[in-house]
């Protein structure tokens, strides 16, 4: 990962397949502030695995693409509106409540994605996300997504079938 992405810096632990740096087998999405100070920035080049369609991307990377990255996003919102660096702690930590994606047109392979998302009105413990994916500079995907701010102890707890 690179020193400065947001997942480097507030969670350099991250076993996430999407955007964990610590998983070795996934994926590594790195998410960045855009100069602009609304927009997240991510980049990908879809491995050849994940064709859909000869020479089409699977739409289920698309999905996951655009559910890491519009997180990435909330929870940048949320260090920015709290006046706090992405590496500071109490770790923010959002997850997804309702992840939608409309295929606007087909996703080519062997080109990069970059994926420009931002919050959509305010910050609050739900927060809506538009995340546009771009194929070699075309629009290709949005995602209109809700991510919940969380304690995740208290929700793998709650998973496992545990009170906390």
């Amino acid at each position: 990962m690179l020193d400065n992405s947001l997942q480097n810096s507030a969670a350099p632990d991250g076993v996430c397949y999407g955007c964990g740096g610590k998983n070795p087998h996934g994926l590594h999405i790195e998410s960045f502030w855009h100069e602009d100070g609304v927009h997240v920035m991510a980049d990908h080049l879809p491995d050849a695995k994940y064709c859909g369609w000869p020479d089409l991307v699977y739409g289920g990377l698309i999905a996951m693409l655009v559910d890491c990255h519009s997180n990435w996003t909330a929870m940048a919102y949320h260090y920015r509106a709290e006046g706090r660096a992405a590496s500071s702690l109490p770790r923010i930590d959002c997850v997804t409540g309702n992840l939608g994606i409309k295929f606007i047109k087909p996703t080519p392979m062997g080109v990069p994605l970059t994926l420009r998302a931002r919050v959509e009105g305010e910050v609050g413990r739900k927060s809506r996300v538009i995340c546009e994916v771009y194929a070699d500079g075309v629009l290709t995907a949005v995602g209109d997504s809700v991510f919940v701010r969380v304690d995740t102890g208290q929700l793998a707890a709650a998973a496992h079938g545990k009170s906390s």
